[in-house]
């Protein structure tokens, strides 16, 4: 039987359907921004099932291609009954989580963290020891995790504002150096961020796609 106090987290992690997921990466990517949004999903989860301190990893959608991806990996699948919104989402997955493993310890985790590392989100959730604990995003003003202690709602409130949002809900902000678990994507100038940092191999892949996509137009183009 699995140790628990070795592997106490479950994550929630929300996808929505890639057809529609990352449109502020349209602009930039108008072919390949569904397949970055669903490598992202992928590379996250990776990451995550990496981590010692993380028992299961819960995908709640309703994109089929996501939920291939992320079972191969060896997460499991929620599906998005609610389907009305992330908080809602975040719901949904979190009461799941606590119906199955009514003693762990449940963290939302955003699904757009590409250059995630397993040691850094270890270190993050090592350091959540308050009844409720965030990670703030690299701008400053959004949330990348939400973390519950056993028997504490989750309380999920992303969205615009979502750090002060979560500081105001009494959940205690992280400060640590963790540039990984703070580095989400939603503009082309964040993921040029998250490749500095170093994407995970599916990110890494469609990026080579698009990069030789350019080098060919480039090309046809002389």
């Amino acid at each position: 039987m699995e140790d628990v106090q070795v592997a106490p987290w479950i994550l929630v992690v929300p996808v929505k359907r890639t057809a529609i997921a990352k449109s502020r990466l349209a602009a930039a990517y108008p072919q390949h921004r569904p397949e970055l949004a669903r490598a992202f999903a992928a590379d996250t989860v990776e990451a995550a099932l990496a981590s010692p301190l993380v028992r299961t990893v819960l995908v709640v959608t309703d994109d089929p291609k996501v939920a291939a991806d992320v079972t191969a990996a060896g997460a499991r699948v929620v599906p998005d009954l609610p389907a009305i919104g992330l908080n809602e989402a975040l719901d949904h997955g979190a009461a799941a989580a606590v119906a199955e493993f009514p003693d762990a310890r449940i963290a939302a985790l955003s699904a757009d963290l590409p250059a995630l590392r397993p040691d850094e989100l270890t270190a993050a959730l090592a350091a959540c020891v308050a009844d409720r604990s965030f990670v703030i995003d690299q701008p400053g003003t959004g949330t990348t995790m939400l973390a519950a202690a056993p028997g504490v709602a989750l309380d999920p409130h992303f969205g615009v504002g979502s750090a002060l949002a979560h500081q105001a809900s009494g959940a205690v902000p992280l400060d640590l150096a963790i540039p990984s678990v703070r580095r989400d994507v939603d503009t082309a100038a964040d993921l040029a961020d998250a490749v500095q940092l170093g994407v995970g191999p599916r990110t890494a892949e469609v990026m080579s796609i698009v990069l030789g996509a350019v080098i060919g137009s480039e090309g046809l183009a002389c």
